[in-house]
């Protein structure tokens, strides 16, 4: 997201090279990039004049102390705006309230209300235990009531049955007293949307907030749609007593421009961002996260939590032990960490949370491993022996077609998935004789205000 951004941000970063202070003159071009950036991505204007003018007031003047930049002094100063314009601090979902707590979705129809539903539930059920219901009060979109049956089964979590010729307010008072009698701890209740805002729309959807009185009316918005989800939202925030933002499709596109917009139109924090079609595909909003990636310095945290949630601790620990050993990297260790990587959400959801120059190195360590191929790796390293995982240097032409046959795969597959293994093994060498630390270290001297 905002991909352009950060390459305009890192330009000027280089032309600040050597200057002792900011100033005037020198910030002039660089205020000049990122306004054009912002505007690109679709960020309101009202939201870019006022973070340009703040950004200006900041950097203007400020004294470059100790090991700092004028570059890096400037990447923190947009850094912390940044992080001030999405909210400042994460927010979470608000559940203090007798069960069940009701969650109101709202959002127009394609937003993707009814997916990140699911997601919302399977989250709640398997990060807090919380027992799920959800219920469809959509009666106008065909099939939608089948969708989310579908996806809360996927997901894991209960669904209340309702009928195209049922009421809306009927479905959703039913399913309170059905969540209440089966001792639900929250009850989802997914509202109709419409192509575009109507007064008939806006008027279901307040009789159903007055009726439900929910604990969280979270407003579901598209963040590819720029300056149109800034319009949808002032809509929705004027009609509903709004308490969050969930924003879908971050993972889209450069026209990223709602994660900076929506929180200042609003005044309502982002609580989710929607990474994918997965169900799994829900991330926890963090301001200062979020501005962190835009500036291309990655997610650090973000990459140890879905490591912490997704890796078997008995086998990391193995691994290390081995690595620590000397014993080396063999297939079977590259098959389990392909695994593993796959429950962290793949390849791509890991380098988008890594420092650009450290994702860049990588990707090409990785061999450019998309998450698509990541079965296909696991199927030729499955058609191996158990000496041949253990030994990759014993495998030869005949042993190579053999190989290619049983994982129905070309020759070529299985010498670019070696080259691919060679790659990472000298990488766990140099991890293994300290390349952590040292990555670790240059990491730290990128981020603005770490020490």
């Amino acid at each position: 997201m905002l991909d352009n951004l950060s390459q305009r941000l890192a330009k000027v970063v280089k032309t600040l090279r050597g200057q002792a202070r900011l100033t005037d003159e020198n910030i002039a071009d660089m205020l000049r990039e990122v306004r054009m950036a912002l505007l690109e991505a679709d960020v309101a204007l009202p939201v870019v004049k006022e973070f340009i003018a703040r950004v200006k007031e900041k950097a203007i003047g400020q004294e470059v102390v100790g090991s700092l930049s004028p570059g890096q002094a400037l990447v923190g100063v947009v850094h912390r705006e940044l992080t001030e314009l999405m909210g400042g601090a994460s927010v979470g979902l608000n559940l203090a309230t007798q069960p069940p707590a009701v969650i109101l979705m709202a959002g127009l129809q394609g937003a993707g209300k009814t997916t990140t539903t699911a997601k919302l539930g399977k989250w709640l059920k398997e990060r807090q235990k919380k027992k799920v219901l959800a219920v469809s009060c959509d009666v106008y979109r065909p099939a939608a009531i089948e969708q989310l049956k579908a996806v809360s089964a996927q997901a894991g979590i209960d669904f209340f049955p309702s009928e195209i010729g049922q009421k809306p307010l009927e479905i959703a008072l039913a399913a309170l007293d059905y969540a209440r009698k089966h001792y639900h701890d929250v009850l989802f209740v997914d509202t109709a949307g419409r192509l575009a805002i109507d007064t008939a729309m806006m008027a279901e959807i307040s009789e159903l907030n007055a009726a439900l009185q929910p604990i969280e009316t979270l407003f579901v918005v598209d963040a590819m749609l720029g300056q149109d989800a800034v319009n949808t939202a002032k809509a929705f925030n004027e009609a509903l007593p709004l308490t969050g933002v969930i924003l879908t499709k971050l993972d889209g596109d450069s026209r990223g421009g709602a994660a900076l917009s929506v929180r200042h139109v609003t005044g309502k924090p982002i609580k989710f961002a929607g990474v994918g079609e997965k169900l799994t595909g829900l991330e926890e909003f963090h301001p200062e996260r979020m501005a962190s990636r835009i500036l291309g310095m990655g997610d650090i945290l973000g990459l140890v939590e879905e490591a912490q949630r997704g890796v078997d601790q008995d086998k990391a620990q193995a691994f290390a032990l081995k690595m620590k050993s000397g014993k080396g990297f063999d297939l079977n260790d590259f098959k389990e960490q392909i695994s593993q990587m796959r429950k962290m959400g793949g390849m791509t959801s890991m380098l988008e949370k890594l420092p650009a120059q450290f994702a860049q190195a990588a990707q090409q360590a990785s061999g450019a491993v998309e998450d698509k191929s990541i079965r296909r790796i696991e199927g030729i390293i499955s058609s191996m022996t158990a000496q041949e995982r253990s030994k990759p240097e014993i495998l030869k032409a005949s042993r190579k077609r053999r190989i290619a046959t049983g994982a129905g795969v070309s020759v070529q597959e299985v010498n670019r998935l070696l080259k691919q293994f060679e790659q990472t093994q000298k990488v766990m060498k140099q991890f293994a004789k300290g390349g952590m630390q040292k990555m670790l270290r240059g990491m730290q001297s990128m981020m603005p205000g770490m020490r």
